[in-house]
């Protein structure tokens, strides 16, 4: 049985940061895609972040750029975002996900991954 357990959401002000670990089991982690997701009440879910936890590609969204950055401990299994400068469009709630098929590369736009294993998600607050 696979799980996902997200991890360290919270409210920050404005400029703040936060980091949310993704812990896995029962998933074959090693060479797998993986991202997280985010979604605000009444927006879609996007995709901030992907990896490819073979080699630790990864790419992050054009809105979080620079602020984000997706990581990874391949011995434990786990997925971390660092959250930097969050300001108030970055609360949502923060989902990770891992996929068990995709079609070229992990860091290709989402319709091609088949993004199967969803966390339950860990709100993130930003506000003065």
């Amino acid at each position: 049985q696979v799980e996902l357990v997200e991890s360290g959401g919270g409210s920050v002000q404005p400029g703040g940061s936060l980091r949310l670990s993704c812990e896995t089991s029962g998933y074959a982690y090693d060479r797998s895609c993986m991202g997280w997701f985010r979604q605000a009440p009444g927006k879609e879910r996007d995709r901030v972040a992907a990896i490819y936890t073979g080699n630790g590609d990864s790419k992050t969204a054009d809105s979080v750029k620079g602020r984000f950055t997706v990581s990874q401990d391949k011995a434990k299994g786990t997925l971390y975002l660092q959250m930097n400068d969050l300001q108030p469009e970055d609360s949502a709630v923060y989902y990770c996900a891992a996929a068990t098929t995709w079609i070229g590369s992990c860091l290709g736009p989402p319709w091609i991954i088949v993004y199967t294993y969803w966390g339950q998600g860990t709100q993130v607050t930003v506000s003065p």
